[in-house]
């Protein structure tokens, strides 16, 4: 990479590479600008798929497992300019697909068995049924009543609720930009800081875990959906009814690794899981999105439900107008 490297620094203007080593050098700690490169030179590799893996992904391929973020303007073609695109490596995600992050598929296979309900779980090369307790109505806390679609009517799109166990930490926050930062640590930005959070007693599960969450993710609002890019150290799960294939009755987990983002929620198909109950937890909320914070919940790993994960959020989306 390194000739190629070299022939695309000597393209750049001052400004431009300084903004590089600014963004670089922090890692993607802040939001920062846009690092503009030329377009239609005789390159083998495009400017932000040689930037992304000289300094983040040394096993990159190809444009198409990029995803610029959501505050990039030249992810897709520049700001109204057809002659730059953005290459800041610190712009770009990876999308998380199956075949790179480990999917949990949850369905019941047999409602009235005699020992309760079984749930599936699918992991990589291997199929198996678990027995979940018969009675398992309480573990998930009872839904919140105040968060009923025809009480928001201030404008904002989700509201996020932070959870430690079985616990509420804080009061709700609400989200009315098109994008939110979710951390407990950093340097510089905005958002739902965790870190501020009050509790009475914290246990040393809880500690741990909060002391992994760091730069957090961030959660943004896009056409189509809502996506997550996970910008801490440490993988992030998430499920909600839209993850699955289309027209499963199932839930699914992902791990979503560092760098990476996944396409969390579809409005689209959010109408098509109404009515929605999950083995072990009862109904499921169609808008509702649960991330774990380091942790993994269901059948392939100790925590059955997400309720047993230190820390995790809740995301209460508004129906679309």
């Amino acid at each position: 990479l390194k000739p190629a490297a070299h022939a695309l620094f000597k393209k750049l203007k001052d400004e431009e590479l300084e903004l590089l080593v600014q963004a670089v050098e922090s890692r993607g700690a802040w939001e920062s600008s846009c690092v503009w490169a030329p377009r239609g030179a005789k390159q083998a590799l495009p400017p932000q798929v040689l930037l992304c893996r000289l300094y983040r992904w040394p096993d990159l391929r190809q444009p198409h497992e990029l995803k610029p973020l959501c505050y990039c303007a030249g992810g897709r073609g520049g700001c109204g300019e057809v002659a730059a695109l953005c290459c800041n490596p610190h712009h770009f995600s990876r999308l998380a697909a199956p075949g790179e992050c480990r999917w949990l598929r949850w369905s019941l296979s047999s409602t009235h068995s005699p020992s309760g309900p079984w749930a599936a779980w699918l992991c990589p090369g291997r199929q198996q049924c678990v027995p979940l307790p018969g009675d398992c109505s309480s573990a998930l806390p009872s839904p919140d009543t105040s968060l009923s679609w025809s009480t928001l009517k201030d404008g904002c799109w989700c509201k996020l609720a932070y959870w430690e166990h079985r616990t509420r930490v804080g009061r709700l926050y609400a989200v009315h930009e098109s994008s939110v930062n979710i951390f407990c640590e950093l340097p510089r930005g905005s958002g739902f800081c965790l870190g501020q959070l009050p509790a009475a007693h914290r246990s040393r599960a809880v500690r741990r875990a909060r002391g992994k969450i760091g730069r957090g993710l961030l959660l943004s609002r896009e056409p189509g959906g809502v996506w997550a890019y996970n910008r801490s150290e440490h993988p992030i799960f998430v499920s909600s009814p839209t993850l699955g294939p289309p027209g499963a009755r199932e839930l699914t987990v992902l791990k979503v690794l560092p760098g990476y983002s996944a396409k969390v929620f579809d409005y689209e198909r959010a109408g098509g899981v109404a009515g929605w109950r999950i083995p072990g937890e009862g109904p499921c909320d169609p808008h509702c999105v649960r991330i774990s914070f380091a942790k993994g919940w269901g059948p392939c790993y100790s925590r059955q439900f997400i309720t047993s994960c230190p820390c995790w959020l809740e995301v209460l989306l508004n129906r679309p107008r």
